[in-house]
């Protein structure tokens, strides 16, 4: 190709790229003006701009100063921590609440792994937070997203908190501590005032029931007015109850304390603990004005549990279903297998009463301690409420659970489920094999 047809097309395509420039650049111009508007300068634009971001700088800085104040204020301990567990900040609280010199929980970092676990610290030592338990709390949060403990700092008399910690989704985890310490005393005092208030009472009220039940029967022998008769037994039912208060308000308290009553796990036939549940409260159906009547199913599977603590279950729901019955009325107890796939099943027990009944609105309720129905109450004469909330825990212990099916002024139907005992292979079986001998 002749070198001037060369520099002729060289000179071209100099030509087009410099249009090209000049057109881009042309539009930009164009685009900036628009933006500045008549009579705007890219000068003033720019000193527009870093003043309006000064400005959300001073708001967002006062913002957080505010945030800071008020958290500084409230009574909850607040700590922040970022994405490696190096805490931001704290308020005053949470270095209260954990000991700790005011401000010299910032740039602390909670360790990746337990200290106590790999050097030998003990339980409760300082580390991050000062506790590693609290820091435990901290690695699970930012691990699993959210994490809650209560723990107690300084022994069984010290400071007790509630931990809740969760990771934001910046990835910071932020801790909240309550202190919780106030609460937990009380509660100690209150559980020993009703566990030594129940002891003192227990033993004279016994004294007094056995008064009057020996009272009752030599005024059997003797002739005695009928009005006579009828206020010994008033005043033994009466002292039923106050035994049956005791008694509740004793074991509760040792079941809020975590350590009693134990229970002696074994097999269990329920058909001989329902029978010493019904002698047990027959005279008291009896001066009731109730029967009571049992329908246990055959070839009744065991069930792995507390032969004792079963039968207390069962007193107290036939306690609670004679006491609100109407005279003449009955109370059936029944037992009955249930299948229940993949497992040994269930034994169902069921308290049946035809007496005043639960409103539909106090079911919720009915297991709660101390909680009772004001029109039951009224009709039934007494009572702690406090049998139901002991039936539950029982079942519960047991690894069972508790239900109840109630028509106001039609009766009610207490249902405990209680986990049957796997059955025991046979001898003609090869161990390890399930192939018959």
């Amino acid at each position: 190709m002749p070198p001037d047809v060369v520099a002729l097309a060289t000179a071209v395509v100099l030509l087009a790229v410099v249009g090209g420039f000049a057109v881009a650049r042309e539009r930009e111009h164009r685009r900036i003006r628009r933006l500045l508007g008549p009579g705007g300068s890219v000068e003033s634009a720019v000193d527009a701009a870093l003043t309006r971001t000064a400005e959300a700088e001073r708001q967002a800085r006062l913002q957080a100063e505010e945030i800071s104040f008020l958290v500084g204020l409230v009574g909850t301990g607040v700590v922040r921590l970022d994405g490696d567990l190096t805490v931001v900040s704290a308020n005053r609280a949470a270095h209260l609440f954990l000991d700790a010199p005011t401000a010299s929980l910032q740039g602390r970092r909670v360790p990746d792994r337990p200290l106590a676990r790999l050097e030998g610290v003990q339980d409760g030592a300082a580390s991050g937070l000062g506790d590693v338990r609290l820091d435990g709390i901290v690695r699970t949060a930012a691990r699993n997203g959210s994490a809650a403990d209560e723990i107690s700092l300084g022994g069984p008399d010290g400071r007790t908190l509630s931990v809740r910690a969760r990771r934001s989704p910046g990835g910071d985890v932020w801790v909240i501590l309550e202190d919780l310490s106030e609460l937990r005393r009380l509660q100690r005092i209150r559980t020993e005032f009703v566990d030594n208030l129940s002891h003192e009472l227990r033993t004279p009220l016994t004294t007094v029931r056995l008064l009057t039940e020996t009272l009752a029967r030599d005024l059997e022998e003797i002739d005695v007015p009928g009005r006579v008769v009828d206020l010994v037994q008033k005043i033994d039912v009466e002292t039923g109850h106050l035994v049956q208060m005791a008694t509740e308000l004793l074991d509760l308290a040792r079941i809020e304390q975590g350590s009693v009553p134990q229970l002696y796990i074994d097999d269990v036939d329920i058909a001989p603990v329902i029978e010493g549940a019904l002698d047990r409260l027959r005279l008291f159906a009896e001066r009731q004005g109730v029967r009571l009547r049992s329908e246990v199913a055959p070839h009744l599977p065991v069930v792995l549990g507390d032969a004792e603590r079963l039968g207390q279950l069962l007193v107290n729901l036939l306690h609670n279903a004679i006491k609100f019955s109407p005279g003449g009325g009955d109370v059936t107890v029944r037992a009955r297998p249930t299948q229940v796939p993949g497992t040994a099943g269930l034994v169902t027990l069921e308290v049946e009463d035809h007496g005043v009944g639960v409103p539909s609105d106090d079911l919720p309720r009915i297991f709660e301690r101390f909680y009772k129905v004001d029109k039951a109450r009224v009709r039934g004469g007494g009572g702690t409420g406090l049998g139901l909330s002991i039936v539950r825990h029982i079942a519960e212990g047991h690894g069972g659970r508790v239900s109840v099916e109630s028509v106001e002024g039609q009766g009610s139907t207490f249902r405990v489920e209680l986990p049957a005992a796997p059955p025991i292979p046979s001898a003609d079986v090869h161990a390890g094999t399930g192939e018959p001998a």
